[in-house]
């Protein structure tokens, strides 16, 4: 493989990270914000042990973005650690207390005790799924980057009204992800109302989608220019329609699993339609798009760096595929309580 080869591997490594921990852990996060909803103290136990075998794994492919990052594009990950260094530090709080809060729960049977490492658990949902889609948001619009490619902006401009938006319709996402996830794992009383949550979320994640749809338009027309450029392409944006579509209609005539492949594969076909909005960039400069970005060929490693880490790579993604793949297959089904459970 050439050298630009390897960089749009590495690109594309990075990519499917992404949509890895978001379609993934995304799915805690929601049944972390759902947790919110409910006051039983059984209901809380079930959504808990219903991710409590999978959530540590699926934040794995976090590491991995971060690895891919520090190591295939060094610049990219200086400017986003340096510049987002505010909003990432509350990511981590919020990563750090959601895994104490799951840990903590249940560890003593105490009402005042339990009630606050609920609120922790759900606060911390709400602010890493709110934080990601506004760090999603602000790399949409672009950011302040000079020759350098230093960030020349404060905390204050990531809370731009079109990044407060995309953090509000990642929130809506989680939400209806984590719910069609329940849904999955649970019976009785809980399942029929869990199903009323996931279409009201539904609603709400369709609505939120078709107001970000129009602002993209207005707010971000470089977001849609190569679409215009290549008029074939809109038939990604197209399929994911269909793909969220898919996701109610498989939901009420109780094909829960499918409506959740289905909810993984809007995921996935947004994650295409924002890479192609922003292709080659990976950090879109505000002050000088064309010499200030960084993009995928201008920031990467050296070209042994990137042979070596494909290496690496080719070794250790599959053994996380198979450790995943071991994990779920060995706790499919609908969750029950026993003396182990959180």
């Amino acid at each position: 493989m050439n050298e630009l080869s390897l960089q749009f591997f590495w690109y594309v490594i990075v990519g499917v990270s992404v949509f890895a921990y978001v379609a993934l852990d995304g799915f805690d996060l929601g049944v972390g914000i759902l947790n919110a909803f409910t006051k039983k103290d059984q209901d809380r136990r079930l959504f808990l042990n219903a991710i409590g075998p999978i959530w540590d794994g699926n934040e794995v492919w976090l590491v991995i973005v971060g690895g891919a990052l520090f190591a295939g594009f060094p610049d990219v990950y200086a400017t986003l650690f340096s510049g987002f260094y505010d909003l990432c530090m509350i990511l981590l709080a919020g990563l750090i207390f959601r895994a104490v809060a799951i840990e903590f729960r249940s560890k003593r049977a105490s009402k005042g005790w339990r009630s606050t490492w609920d609120a922790v658990f759900s606060i911390a949902s709400f602010l890493i799924s709110f934080g990601v889609g506004l760090a999603f948001g602000n790399l949409f619009m672009g950011i302040p980057l000079d020759a350098n490619t230093d960030f020349r902006g404060n905390f204050a401009l990531f809370f731009r009204p079109f990044p407060i938006l995309i953090g509000l319709f990642t929130v809506s996402l989680m939400t209806m992800h984590g719910s069609i996830f329940l849904a999955m794992k649970t019976e009785g009383a809980l399942h029929q109302k869990l199903r009323v949550w996931a279409k009201r979320s539904m609603v709400v994640f369709i609505a939120l989608y078709l107001i970000t749809t129009v602002c993209t338009w207005v707010l971000a027309p470089h977001m849609v220019l190569r679409f215009k450029e290549n008029p074939w392409l809109f038939v990604v944006p197209l399929l994911a329609l269909l793909s969220i579509l898919n996701i109610p209609r498989l939901f009420t005539r109780n094909k829960d699993g499918l409506a959740f492949l289905s909810s993984c594969l809007c995921i996935f076909l947004l994650f295409c339609v924002f890479a192609i909005g922003t292709f080659p960039y990976l950090v879109r400069s505000t002050i000088d798009p064309a010499l200030h970005s960084l993009t995928f060929f201008n920031s990467s490693s050296s070209l042994l760096t990137l042979k070596a880490l494909a290496i690496i790579v080719v070794i250790g993604v599959p053994l996380v595929l198979g450790y995943g793949f071991f994990i779920y297959r060995v706790f499919r089904g609908k969750v029950k309580l026993d003396s182990s459970s959180y």
